[in-house]
């Protein structure tokens, strides 16, 4: 049998084996193994920048991010039995990745510019069983909710859920978009 090498144990791995070694009795005939010197003391830290004048501005905080929240259960039930119709739909089925984050930013944007309030995104479901051994199925449908969490899309995005099976369920998302704020109006 080889020895497997690999790299050196760090004094910190060293000294945290010897603590476990001074629980156990060795074998007969073994000793127990050296406890490794205390690593050196770190150097004093430099002192701490000085005090901004008065003519440096300190940046502004970022805003916090708005919750998303999941769609009202009366928005759901109508979407469901086909009472409520979505006001915009885009397809995402045959793009890579880059292009499909980028038609869903475009579609996005101009839908809360025309004032949509809410719209179906089509991922698809993934190739079932058609893909290679290598090849990642439903990489849309895994990357479109994770893009919708993202700072850049929250203020777009109110919330969104599984889309109901007449209008694609898990290959679709039903998103809810934030009203556009115009200039002057008060948060």
């Amino acid at each position: 049998m080889r020895r497997r090498r690999g790299r050196p144990l760090t004094t910190e791995e060293l000294r945290l084996w010897a603590h476990v070694a001074r629980a156990v009795t060795p074998l007969a005939g073994r000793a127990r193994p050296e406890e490794p010197p205390a690593p050196p003391e770190p150097a004093a830290a430099p002192p701490p920048p000085a005090a901004p004048g008065p003519a440096a501005r300190k940046a502004p905080a970022a805003p916090p991010l708005p919750p998303l929240v999941p769609l009202e259960r009366k928005t759901r039930l109508a979407l469901g039995r086909g009472n409520l119709r979505v006001e915009g739909v885009i397809d995402l089925h045959g793009m890579r990745q880059a292009e499909a984050h980028g038609a869903l930013l475009h579609f996005l944007h101009a839908s809360q510019a025309r004032g949509r309030a809410l719209v179906l995104v089509i991922t698809g479901k993934g190739a079932d069983g058609q893909a290679g051994p290598f090849e990642e199925r439903g990489v849309l449908r895994r990357m479109v909710p994770h893009w919708l969490r993202l700072p850049d899309l929250r203020p777009l995005v109110l919330g969104f859920e599984e889309a109901a099976p007449h209008h694609g369920g898990a290959g679709a998302l039903y998103v809810r978009l934030r009203r556009r704020r115009m200039p002057g109006e008060a948060s």
